[in-house]
């Protein structure tokens, strides 16, 4: 009777291993994608400027700002502040997003992609957190 358990339990395991790398992948994606952001609006806010005066936000924030993504980005990658850090990272890309709606460019390419990383990040977030998991069932 272990015999079957133990067959049984093998493929589980094989499926949560890779749900594990793909969230971990998925969230490296997040974070390479918010660090490259932060260190952008750091340190070359002036490659950016074209889009900060087209959604209406002056040159100087980037210096608030950049920490702000950067702060956001370390806190998701710590699995114990992770969940501090999505909400976080959503409640960001969720301001981006308004950001573009309000100027008119619904469907905007910077729209996609902050609504694609908001995604990617709670995926990520579901398939490496088991706390996750159980708060959320989707798949049974």
């Amino acid at each position: 009777m272990s015999e079957t358990m133990n067959l049984h339990q093998i493929p589980e395991t094989m499926t949560l291993h890779r749900a594990l790398w793909a969230g971990r992948i998925m969230s490296a994606f997040v974070v390479v994608a918010l660090a490259a952001d932060g260190t952008i609006q750091l340190f070359a806010p002036a490659q950016i400027a074209g889009m900060l005066q087209e959604t209406g936000f002056a040159m100087d924030l980037t210096c608030v700002v950049g920490p702000i993504i950067l702060a956001c980005a370390i806190l998701y990658a710590i699995p114990a502040t992770a969940v501090l850090g999505a909400i976080l990272v959503t409640g960001f890309l969720g301001g981006a997003i308004c950001a573009h709606v309000r100027i008119g460019e619904l469907g905007s390419p910077p729209e996609i992609i902050s609504l694609l990383l908001g995604a990617m990040t709670w995926g990520g977030l579901y398939a490496r957190d088991p706390r996750i998991r159980a708060i959320l069932p989707l798949i049974q």
